[in-house]
């Protein structure tokens, strides 16, 4: 007789994908671009929101849903941004999001009124990369004022991102962080990374992240009008 132990964790993640399928087919349906923003704490996943919602905020409709282990902190800052409700999930203690939060925080957001979804992810580098959310694409933020080596160390995080954000780089007079050494490691473990470097202190860089967002936001409502053809 042939013995085969189903794993609970097993269980869970097929479910999850199942949720997180249903959440890309209504955010595609509907034209909506949706990013899942991944880093460490601290990384400046917050900021980079902020200061995004500052300059695009009057040209598009953004949501934003944020997961925190215990406080909502980051959605009560990024409120402060953005007249739109941001969804603030508290996991108790748990390191990601999964796609069922996400799909109860969608019920609140009109998304044929909204142009790109942001999901802030639990700071974390390990948990968020094996969980789907429905999102088109993960963004790892990755600041200067850690070590150039990060990517080797959580290699499958930067594998699994299609964008990757370097953050802080005004600091970069300040510390002896190789800005070369760290674009490689990342290089060697994603060949395909698309790479934004930024400061949300001083705006370097933020045009190219913005001009990025713009075109796939473009890409996104044409893709709505040739589903709706």
């Amino acid at each position: 007789m042939t013995v085969r132990v189903i794993d609970v964790r097993e269980r869970v993640m097929a479910r999850n994908d199942e949720i997180a399928a249903t959440v890309r087919q209504r955010l595609e349906t509907e034209g909506v671009l949706a990013l899942n923003l991944v880093s460490s704490p601290g990384a400046g996943k917050t900021t980079l929101l902020e200061r995004t919602l500052d300059a695009l905020g009057g040209e598009m409709a953004i949501a934003v849903v944020t997961g925190d282990v215990q406080t909502q902190n980051d959605a009560d800052r990024i409120a402060r941004h953005t007249p739109s409700l941001v969804q603030a999930v508290v996991t108790g203690g748990a390191c990601h999001l999964d796609a069922s939060q996400v799909d109860r925080a969608l019920e609140a957001i009109d998304l044929t009124r909204t142009d790109l979804l942001f999901i802030e992810n639990v700071g974390n580098l390990v948990c968020p990369a094996a969980w789907d959310l429905g999102e088109r694409a993960k963004v790892v933020l990755f600041s200067v004022t850690e070590g150039e080596d990060k990517p080797l160390k959580y290699p499958r995080m930067f594998r699994e991102a299609r964008y990757a954000v370097m953050t802080k780089i005004d600091l970069l007079p300040h510390l002896s962080f190789d800005l070369a050494r760290a674009i490689r490691a990342m290089r060697d473990v994603n060949p395909e990374l698309e790479l934004f470097t930024t400061s949300g202190t001083t705006g370097q860089g933020m045009e190219s992240w913005l001009a990025f967002l713009r075109r796939e936001v473009a890409g996104a409502s044409t893709a709505r009008g040739a589903l709706r053809g």
